[in-house]
């Protein structure tokens, strides 16, 4: 909702505001779907030719996060943290009961009971992968959490592709704005011999171009690609918990240690109090016995 807002702000306070200073939208609507065809159309042939086409469809995909916002909440945090407990709980109270959770995340009956986090292979991955780690017994727990660290590098190089792809689209905007203008100078100078009114929205239609470029790109398109990377970033603290908490169990804190730590490392509006997390928690303890 908040992005559709601030779409509709800007529309209101640029246009508005021209039309209030006395301007005539006349010559910008007149210009606009030719201006428009050549400085969006630029930009999408230079967007597909610097991009393969998963990368289109995973960027195209992105979008939905400008109006959808972070794809984990207040709630999905702490039950991350009572999955966290319960597996890391059992993998200490019985070794081998722990494989048919890890082994089999989707028919678990310890995962069943988060269906947001099971739904999401990373994260699911992420946890199997690291406990199953943890049952090789590593003499050195820095070892998995080197191979942790550059997982979730690799990971959120990836999930920020799509930021770039749209800030690179953005920063070319103003020049294939500048491209049109330069098309309409041409096209006005053709028809020098005009009386001054013709040539006056000539001149004027070549300017929308322009204005087109640089509107799209610091009004759109970079503030999307803006949106697209604080919403990567701020999903990334779900995957960095996982990591903090299993790392954590690696060097054989105590298990409520563990679940602290990630509490502590949870992104502050999305942090649990320590209340409402061991109220959580002892529900869980009471569903497991």
């Amino acid at each position: 909702m908040i992005g559709i807002i601030g779409i509709v702000t800007i529309f209101v306070m640029v246009f508005g505001g021209y039309l209030a200073a006395g301007g005539k939208m006349g010559i910008i609507l007149k210009s606009l779907p030719f201006e428009m065809t050549m400085i969006l159309g630029a930009a999408v042939g230079a967007f597909l030719i610097s991009n393969s086409m998963s990368e289109v469809k995973h960027t195209i995909k992105d979008l939905g996060k400008v109006f959808k916002g972070p794809k984990w909440a207040h709630e999905d945090y702490k039950d991350l943290l009572c999955l966290l407990f319960e597996l890391i709980r059992l993998a200490r109270q019985n070794p081998v009961a722990i494989e048919e959770h890890i082994e089999d995340p989707e028919g678990s009956s310890i995962f069943s009971r988060y269906p947001k986090i099971t739904a999401d292979s990373e994260a699911t991955a992420l946890i199997c992968d690291t406990m199953r780690s943890a049952s090789m017994n590593y003499d050195d727990p820095h070892q998995v959490e080197e191979v942790l660290e550059k997982r979730m590098e690799t990971n959120m190089h990836h999930a920020m592709h799509s930021s770039h792809a749209l800030q690179t689209v953005a920063d070319g905007l103003p020049a294939l704005g500048i491209v049109a203008a330069v098309l309409g100078v041409i096209k006005t100078m053709a028809s020098i011999d005009q009386p001054p009114e013709i040539l006056g929205k000539l001149i004027g239609g070549a300017l929308v171009g322009t204005f087109l470029g640089v509107f799209l790109a610091y009004g759109l398109v970079g503030p999307f690609a803006a949106k697209v990377k604080a919403v990567v970033e701020e999903d990334g603290h779900f995957y960095q918990l996982i990591r903090e908490v299993l790392v954590a169990n690696l060097h054989n804190h105590a298990t409520n240690i563990c679940i602290e730590v990630g509490r502590q490392n949870t992104p502050s509006h999305c942090r649990p109090s320590f209340g409402d997390l061991e109220d959580a928690l002892k529900s869980v303890k009471q569903n497991a016995a």
